[in-house]
């Protein structure tokens, strides 16, 4: 490839990414199906800017690579022992159970047994990339159902390891092995299998005893752009050993990021490797875009969008019954199951290996990559469709529990949401001694919490029915808790319209959420953050070496002066011009308050805790 057309391709792959992921993003789409989407448009099916996406296709995988190693470095071997469960059981059942569905629907279609077989294994596998950069843009790594499915989909990154080993074992004959770049291509098939588990052994030997001392050597140095080359020499190195051996590259760099995960550089290989690792991903989604075979699909439409709506919906019903399986609470075995139903980026690796040994014809090949293909660039969109349409049948009208019978009485406080912060207001009250009535809508938080003796009840507090229930025409106080702004919101309305006696107190999300509460009528907001902020700048204060009860004067000053700014504020939003200059002029007035209150106040308890009452946030 000349330099011209080298720079030309870079361009439109770069002005693609820069393009398409802040639109998709604007769209509420997510930036994988906005790559995806411009894949195809500058792909050879639409404006022809690139005739084909093979070759980025393998070039960008390493983006791929590179993520599966940060993957790695986040799990200690700890970690991981906590997670044998998931990892080991639902990961496992789902790879067997999903492939056996989809090989034996194969299988009764007349596909030859081993074909079919290999079938089940590549469409088994989901996609790492697009799973993840969805779980990572919706704050889902963290949950119950994230952990799961990051536990399945790490076994099916860790099987690649074994189907590579074994499926020679079922080969009668092996294409294309003069052309091949490994080394024990040509191998018998238990030297083969010998060979891939001693290659793998290597990597986690070297990882633990190698690569620890030759970073602490290179870090010596104190040269940021060396450890960056160094850390790039890994990945790489290991992408070559792999290649040699005929093992998955992403396998090996993801058993080194798990042996380095305990390192003292694990950080700092995160920070230096991430920035790669996004725009080779960016690439990558472009690349099986661009690489969707349209041809295929105008020849034989519904033949094809018939195989992957098929292989999508048996995928469903399998993780479906395997969550249930495992007592994951529907709303999450649902998200669960359209979070792995597309195919995934490892697919191409052993569509090509399977060929390669004569498992697999060509032409099924190219059909079994265009099916992955189109069912990666709908994953997108199918998690998009469960997130809006099949979520909120859970906690609306629609919900598949019917809510709790409420048994307690004569309470004067009713708390809607108790995760983080509801729970924090709850044991205040609770333990000094007022009864509450906490409703919430996330069946696994009331099953976590039970267990910690925490009596709540099931239910939407947006229901007017269960408000009622719940003794909102008694109680003296309504806690909004909930850390969903448009729920909390819906709640607020719908308890100043039916109960007017209710003194509202709800949380913020942020300062604009504030304003949509102050407008509908709370006067008792507060942003979730802001009395944590201010104590830090307390704490801060003192540590600067300002007495205590200065310090704490200051904070309630401050608390007090930004509580009139919010509600000035909140009565100028819309007019940015007014918000700017009303910031400025706010900015400086605390500053003169505080400093002539330096000046004139005495220091002594008494001063510090009288200078306002505490004021609302």
């Amino acid at each position: 490839m000349h330099l011209e057309e080298l720079l030309l391709g870079a361009f439109v792959y770069l002005a693609a990414a820069v393009i398409a992921a802040p639109i998709a993003i604007r769209l509420g789409l997510g930036s994988v199906l906005g790559y995806l989407i411009a894949g195809i448009v500058i792909g050879p099916s639409v404006l022809g800017f690139i005739k084909g996406g093979e070759g980025v296709l393998h070039f960008a995988e390493f983006g791929v690579i590179m993520m599966l190693f940060l993957v790695g470095l986040e799990l200690q071997p700890s970690k991981l022992w906590e997670l044998r469960r998931s990892i080991l059981g639902l990961g496992g059942l789902q790879v067997a159970g999903t492939a056996a569905a989809i090989g034996g629907a194969a299988y009764l279609f007349g596909v030859e047994w081993k074909t079919a077989l290999v079938i089940g294994l590549c469409l088994a596998l989901s996609s790492t990339a697009i799973v993840l950069q969805s779980m990572q843009e919706r704050g889902l790594m963290k949950t119950s159902v994230g952990q799961s499915t990051f536990s399945v989909l790490l076994f099916q990154d860790i099987s690649i390891i074994p189907m590579l080993a074994l499926l020679p074992l079922l080969a009668t004959q092996t294409q294309g092995t003069s052309e091949s770049t490994s080394l024990i291509a040509n191998l018998p098939a238990w030297a083969q299998t010998l060979s891939v588990f001693g290659a793998v052994a290597g990597i986690i030997f070297a990882g633990r005893y190698l690569m620890r001392p030759l970073f602490r050597m290179v870090a010596a140095a104190k040269i940021r752009e060396i450890f960056v080359a160094f850390a790039l020499l890994i990945v790489v190195g290991i992408t070559l050993l792999m290649q040699l051996v005929g093992l998955s590259a992403a396998l090996g760099t993801f058993l080194a990021g798990v042996v380095l995960a305990e390192s003292e550089y694990r950080h700092e290989l995160e920070q230096d490797l991430d920035p790669f690792k996004g725009l080779l991903l960016a690439v990558f989604f472009i690349a099986v875009g661009a690489g969707i075979d349209f041809n295929l699909l105008m020849n034989e439409p519904m033949k094809i969008i018939g195989l992957v709506f098929g292989f999508i919906l048996i995928k469903l019903l399998v993780h479906f019954l395997i969550a249930k399986l495992f007592r994951i609470a529907t709303p999450d075995a649902s998200r669960f199951s359209f979070m792995l139903a597309q195919g995934g980026e490892f697919a191409f690796v052993l569509i090509s290996f399977v060929t390669g040994l004569g498992l697999l014809g060509v032409a099924d090949a190219g059909l079994l990559v265009a099916m992955v293909a189109i069912s990666m660039a709908l994953a997108p969109l199918l998690i998009i469709f469960e997130e809006r349409l099949i979520q909120p049948l859970f906690v609306h009208g629609g919900e598949l529990r019917d809510p709790d019978v409420i048994d307690e009485t004569g309470a004067k406080v009713i708390i809607a949401g108790y995760g983080r912060f509801g729970m924090v207001v709850g044991r205040v009250l609770l333990a000094n001694g007022y009864n509450v009535v906490v409703l919430e809508h996330d069946t696994e938080q009331i099953e976590v919490l039970r267990k910690f003796g925490f009596k709540l009840f099931y239910g939407d507090a947006s229901r007017p029915d269960l408000l009622e229930a719940a003794g909102a025409r008694e109680a003296e106080i309504l806690i909004v808790a909930v850390d969903d702004r448009d729920k909390a919101n819906e709640i607020v309305g719908v308890a100043r319209q039916q109960f007017p006696n209710l003194r509202i107190f709800a949380r913020a999300s942020d300062r604009v959420h504030a304003y949509d509460l102050l407008d509908a009528g709370v006067k008792d907001v507060y942003r979730e953050l802001f009395d944590a902020s201010v104590q830090m700048g307390e704490d801060a204060l003192v540590a600067l070496g300002k007495h205590p009860y200065e310090a704490h004067r200051a904070a309630l000053l401050f608390k007090a002066h930004d509580k009139e700014m919010l509600l000035k504020a909140a009565a100028l939003r819309g007019d940015n011009a007014a918000l700017v200059d009303m910031s400025r002029k706010g900015r400086a007035e605390i500053s003169n308050v505080l400093a002539a209150d330096r000046a004139g106040t005495p220091v002594n308890a008494e001063s510090a805790w009288l200078a306002q009452d505490r004021p609302d946030q």
